[in-house]
């Protein structure tokens, strides 16, 4: 890949690939640096995105490993020394900045947070899925090739995770909100 190259990627998928690094890191510095070491990546495997295929695709695909190796790894320092999360006291204080506004936006806002937290609380394998194919617009051949499981994999698993965040709204609007 050139830097020509790159850089039309960056421009053309950048925002994409952000905005998904951003959902699966939690916190914006995490998410800084997971797209940061996406694109440094994609240099160093530079023969092998094909510009005439899906480069999106590859790209989603070297965040998500890139993303599930740190959380291996966390994983494995959390057993030999227990540390807190650098996302859970980023959200501790995102909570505490929230700015007043206008009512609709008020109630959009809270609708939207309500979605997010029934998703993020799914299970990462339907989470994932979802991600995909909702935020950055995939089609389901395209996420079984990143995760690497059959399209009727893909399709039962947004079945499911539509059934649960559907269950789960449902009880938030009922006003028994769980979690």
């Amino acid at each position: 890949m050139e830097n020509q190259e790159l850089e039309a990627c960056i421009h053309e998928y950048g925002k994409a690939v952000y905005s998904f690094c951003r959902q699966l890191a939690g916190s914006r510095q995490e998410a800084d640096d997971l797209y940061q070491d996406t694109f440094l990546k994609a240099m160093e495997l530079s023969g092998k995105i094909e510009y005439d295929r899906n480069p999106k695709s590859y790209l989603l695909s070297i965040a998500l490993r890139i993303w599930k190796n740190r959380r291996r790894k966390f994983a494995w320092r959390k057993r030999i020394a227990d540390t807190r999360s650098l996302a859970e006291g980023l959200d501790a204080e995102a909570d505490v900045s929230t700015e007043p506004s206008p009512e609709e936006q008020a109630i959009d806002k809270e609708e939207q947070a309500a979605v997010r937290r029934a998703v993020n609380r799914l299970p990462e394998r339907l989470k994932l899925v979802v991600l995909l194919f909702y935020m950055e617009e995939l089609q389901v051949k395209q996420i079984a090739a990143i995760l690497k499981i059959p399209e009727g994999t893909v399709l039962s698993r947004l079945h499911q995770a539509r059934k649960i965040v559907r269950k789960e709204l449902e009880s938030v609007i009922n006003g028994k909100e769980t979690g």
